[in-house]
């Protein structure tokens, strides 16, 4: 007889998700808020019909440590068919942007647009064939440098 697997033994396992629908992605959304990167770290390829970021995403999933964690990770969104932005500046990619959340609004035969709400009332507006968003740590866990965890004041 074996014993059942406990949360903690998979604690340091990279993460890695897939969201094919809207509740999936509330849960990607959850673990991307306060992610940070460059905006040097976006590209759209619209051959492939990708968008990738490479984020510095905290993790939220282990707040029961004693030290604050950020991970880099990837976030792919595929299928994609066009890319809007609003309220992000171009042309300086030293720009550092944070992400609030993620959002889905569908559309007509399972198309739709998935919303990158940033801080500061920047929004990425990527239209979708169909909602597949992959996100994959990439790194090993390091100290956030401030040492503690984002706040939200409300």
């Amino acid at each position: 007889m074996s014993d059942d697997a406990i949360f903690e033994e998979g604690a340091e396992s990279p993460l890695r998700l897939q969201a094919l629908d809207a509740e999936d992605l509330k849960i990607i959304s959850a673990l991307v808020q306060d992610a940070i990167l460059p905006a040097s770290e976006m590209r759209y390829e619209r051959k492939r019909r990708s968008f990738a970021m490479l984020i510095n995403r905290f993790r939220w999933e282990e707040q029961r440590s004693r030290t604050a964690e950020r991970v880099r990770s990837l976030m792919l969104i595929d299928d994609v068919l066009a890319v809007a932005s609003q309220g992000v500046p171009r042309g300086d990619p030293d720009l550092v942007l944070s992400v609030l959340a993620l959002e889905f609004e569908p559309g007509e035969d399972g198309t739709g647009a998935v919303s990158i709400i940033l801080a500061g009332d920047g929004e990425i507006r990527i239209e979708v064939e169909c909602l597949s968003v992959m996100l994959r740590d990439v790194t090993r866990p390091y100290r956030a440098i401030s040492g503690q965890s984002p706040r939200h004041d409300t």
